[in-house]
């Protein structure tokens, strides 16, 4: 089956490769029709690793996907032939420890598409589980079920931060991630979000949506625009989505006390924590990894309405043309947000 293959470090190529198609009981066939672009896709094919994951054979890559079910396993009741689907990308030992405490998304074994050495999702046909596998209503199209992958991680965020109505948020980092934790964060309940980034492009983007006050933290400090917002006593959450070393000075700071910051995005290296002035204030801080139990809830959200992400999806390219999306998501461009492939 022809797929877009990581060969090795910024050598990608459209080929045939031999890969699953069996299918088991419980799992079902779909046939591929719209995958997005992630950057942690981009980072394997320009560094060849994220942290303890490496590249050390070829692999298909992509896990943002949505396509149609054409065929199903003997026990499959809830899910039939026709139906469109978007797909969690991470499949868990749903009888580890960790799975039975319900947080499969750290499940030492779970198999997760384009992570190596599992191949992704980038291809005409894949087999997957119907357990993470979710029909899309017909309001939501293909491109926006690509979509749920990465907003299951904002959502992820926004269900760690144990949001009060009325609650303001910040949020630092105006990426594709970034964007996605603040729509979460206000679907959730927040009042107003406070997003900072370096880049005007995406500052832009991202202040379209009501409730979402950008800020460039080139012209103004971040920690004088929460406090002019709060008066002085500071955010009730904190966001860290930029995944910047930088991020974490006087991060504590804009929280107010008693306050929450939730690290989403992650660093390159280790970074220097406050603990005194964290403590001092008695925050909370939650982590986020990938997500667990909110696909279905990423979905809804979307369907309903409360949530538009058409507006990020910059551009759609052919399957024949995944090399140059690659290539285009390299560059980082600043007005770029999701670069999508169709198949």
């Amino acid at each position: 089956m022809k797929a877009l293959v990581l060969e090795r470090i910024h050598e990608l190529s459209l080929r045939e490769i031999d890969l699953p198609s069996v299918v088991g009981a419980k799992d079902v066939k779909i046939k591929v029709d719209t995958v997005g672009v992630c950057g942690s896709d981009v980072h394997y094919y320009t560094h060849g690793r994220i942290g303890p994951f490496v590249v050390n054979e070829p692999m298909v890559l992509g896990h943002e996907a949505a396509g149609t079910i054409v065929e199903v396993g003997t026990e499959v009741t809830s899910l039939k032939v026709g139906d469109r689907v978007c797909m969690e990308p991470g499949i868990p030992d749903l009888n580890s420890r960790a799975s039975k405490l319900g947080l499969y998304n750290v499940d030492p074994s779970v198999v997760f598409w384009a992570t190596p050495p599992v191949h992704g999702c980038l291809t005409p046909f894949v087999v997957h589980p119907a357990a993470f596998t979710f029909k899309l209503p017909d309001n939501v199209s293909f491109g926006e079920g690509a979509m749920v992958e990465p907003f299951a991680v904002g959502l992820q965020a926004a269900v760690k931060a144990k949001i009060l109505p009325g609650d303001l948020a910040v949020v630092i980092g105006a990426g594709p991630i970034g964007i996605m934790v603040a729509l979460a964060a206000l679907a959730g309940g927040c009042s107003r979000v406070i997003i900072a980034d370096l880049q005007p492009a995406k500052l832009a983007i991202a202040g379209r949506y009501a409730g979402v006050t950008p800020v460039n933290i080139k012209e103004r400090a971040l920690a004088d625009v929460v406090a002019e917002a709060t008066e002085g006593w500071g955010a009730d959450i904190v966001f860290e989505a930029s995944g910047s070393v930088h991020a974490y000075a006087g991060i504590f700071g804009l929280a107010r006390p008693g306050g929450c910051l939730v690290l989403v995005g992650m660093p390159v290296a280790p970074v220097a924590i406050d603990v005194t002035t964290a403590a001092a204030k008695e925050l909370r801080i939650e982590t986020v990894f990938r997500y667990a139990n909110v696909f279905d809830r990423a979905l809804a959200m979307i369907a309903s309405g409360k949530v538009d992400l058409k507006p990020l999806i910059t551009q759609t390219y052919s399957f024949e043309d995944s090399v140059a999306a690659f290539d285009r998501a390299a560059e980082g461009r600043p007005d770029d947000v999701k670069l999508q492939i169709k198949l």
